[in-house]
């Protein structure tokens, strides 16, 4: 599981920051998470190929999640991308894009499939034999959604010297692989744990966009791998995450730890800071792995 962090600063793009965007990699998918201004731009410069990006997820309709977005629409058309272009945010999405579309006279000449949001709840929005997501309902000042993205169990591992020693054929290797039972060659039933082991262990990231504490989140992304968690603000600054619903360092780390995640990933800082090493210090007085983003910045894990 890879993320590429685009852009992870809040309200305006300066010379040296960018608003929300970033890439994630996971098992043979790459999703476009938010869509700040300028994405395209450091899309091309992290080298990532536009067609291999079919899935935009949008947070939120503030411009500093999605105002790249109609850009880089116009641009996969310039390219003549023929690869359908799938996109998930809240209602009122496809309006934006589609006048924007139609004021310039450029339509797509590739399927553009808006998948509009607006339940309450957390529900599940792409599933495929790899990967599902599922919206994270929060708490902002207009309608707003993270997202939980949850590998499937993998193939199971087999024990090729197990495997001979119960005489299997190697016409039954794939269907061990996929977890059944089978039949050796003396026409014994072999159950497959005993001839197999567990694949990798599926990883799961839980985006969560601008929303201000909210332990109701907690169930929907317990035991994550990885949590990226919005924080715009330093608890001396609380106050003013409660009035524009934002989240401080550690309020974001304190839901980490609620929901058990693996790591902790902070981002959406305000540019009134001079220092980002302050965030992940207030974070580690209540959660221990704690990770800055920082725009162009790579995780693997």
């Amino acid at each position: 599981m890879k993320v590429t962090i685009l852009g992870c600063y809040s309200a305006t793009p300066r010379t040296l920051n960018n608003t929300t965007s970033q890439v994630l990699e996971i098992n043979n998918h790459m999703f476009l998470i938010d869509c700040g201004e300028g994405t395209q731009i450091h899309l091309r410069r992290h080298k990532v190929k536009f067609n291999r990006i079919k899935h935009i997820f949008i947070s939120h309709l503030h411009g500093d999640h999605f105002f790249g977005l109609v850009g880089l629409i116009s641009t996969f058309r310039l390219l003549t991308r023929e690869t359908d272009l799938h996109i998930y945010g809240p209602v009122g999405i496809k309006e934006v894009v589609t006048l924007q579309m139609k004021l310039a006279d450029s339509w797509t000449n590739f399927n553009l499939i808006f998948h509009e949001l607006a339940s309450e709840k957390s529900v599940l929005i792409f599933e495929d034999d790899e990967v599902e997501v599922h919206t994270i309902p929060l708490n902002h000042r207009i309608y707003t959604n993270g997202f939980l993205f949850k590998e499937k169990e993998g193939n199971r591992k087999l024990d090729l010297g197990l495997v001979e020693d119960a005489r299997i054929h190697v016409a039954y290797y794939r269907k061990l692989a996929l977890g059944f039972d089978v039949i050796n060659e003396d026409g014994e039933l072999i159950k497959n744990k005993s001839v197999t082991n567990p694949g990798a262990k599926p990883k799961s990231y839980a985006f969560c966009s601008d929303t201000m504490y909210q332990e109701t989140i907690v169930p929907i992304i317990k035991n994550v791998d990885v949590l990226y968690h919005e924080s715009t603000f330093l608890e001396t600054h609380a106050h003013l995450a409660t009035k524009t619903k934002h989240a401080t360092a550690k309020q974001a780390a304190t839901i980490a730890k609620k929901a058990n995640a693996g790591v902790l990933l902070l981002g959406h800082y305000s540019t009134r800071y001079d220092s980002l090493e302050a965030f992940k210090e207030e974070a580690n007085t209540v959660f221990e792995h704690v990770e800055l983003c920082e725009d162009g910045k790579v995780f693997n894990f």
